[in-house]
This record gives C-alpha cells, sequence and structure tokens, in this order.
C-alpha cells in the first residue's frame, strides 16, 4: 500500500511554526515588520492542520524571545525593537521582570559609583583612612 505525499507529511510542530515566523520577522527580507499583526492563531492551526496549542506555543516562543506582542482580544503583532523590552502592553512577564530586575542593578550600580568617587576624595591625599 502506497501513501501519498499528503497523508505522509507531517503537521508542523509549535518549534517549526516559530522558527518559521521568526525567518519571516528578522530575515533579510522580512515580510513582517514591527507593528504588523500575525495570523490569528485558530486561523492559522486551521490551515496548518494543527492543535490551536500548537500554534499558541508558537507564539509564545516568538514572545518570549522578545519578537512579538501578543494583546488580549486584539492579537499577535511584531514588536518594535526600538521600544525598550518589558515596557508595551502585552510584554512578556519574563521580559517585564528583567527590565525591572535590571533597573535595580542599574540604580544600584550608579549609587555604588558615586559611593566610590566620594571614598577615592577621602582618601585622595595618599593618606590610607585610619582603621
Amino acid at each position: 500500500m502506497e501513501q501519498s505525499s499528503e497523508a505522509s507529511r507531517q503537521a508542523p510542530t509549535a518549534k517549526d511554526i516559530a522558527a518559521d515566523f521568526r525567518a519571516k520577522i528578522t530575515g533579510p527580507n522580512s515580510e513582517y515588520e514591527p507593528g504588523r499583526q500575525l495570523p490569528a492563531a485558530r486561523k492559522l492551526a486551521k490551515e496548518l492542520g494543527v492543535q490551536l496549542l500548537t500554534v499558541q506555543s508558537a507564539y509564545n516562543q516568538l514572545r518570549d524571545e522578545g519578537l512579538v506582542l501578543t494583546q488580549q482580544g486584539r492579537g499577535t503583532f511584531v514588536r518594535d525593537p526600538s521600544v525598550p523590552l518589558g515596557t508595551e502592553p502585552g510584554s512578556s512577564p519574563a521580559f517585564t521582570a528583567l527590565s525591572a530586575e535590571l533597573s535595580s542593578i542599574h540604580d544600584a550600580l550608579r549609587l555604588l559609583g558615586e559611593r566610590l568617587d566620594r571614598l577615592e576624595q577621602l582618601v585622595g591625599d595618599g593618606t590610607p583612612p585610619a582603621p
């Protein structure tokens, strides 16, 4: 019994779908510019012959990579790379947390730098501080 090429073709995985859209977003001839909406997950799942969860997982991978934003009730859109990560509505919670953490670290480093400058001024005359 011979299988047709259509029957033997496997449905794409979430990883495959994410890779395809990643190339369409970041590739040299990108089809998806910042702000452009990706196909509705339900429609794409039907076209590809996969479960809705597979497409949602692919879109979540792209969101976690900072390539797209998902806005409840509106859809999934290509993220503008000029806007700082984690600041737009629909940002990945991981990027939002990372952005807040980096901001906190930046502030702490700035304060430490200021303290170091003051200490260097105090000992600038070459006399070590008394123990």
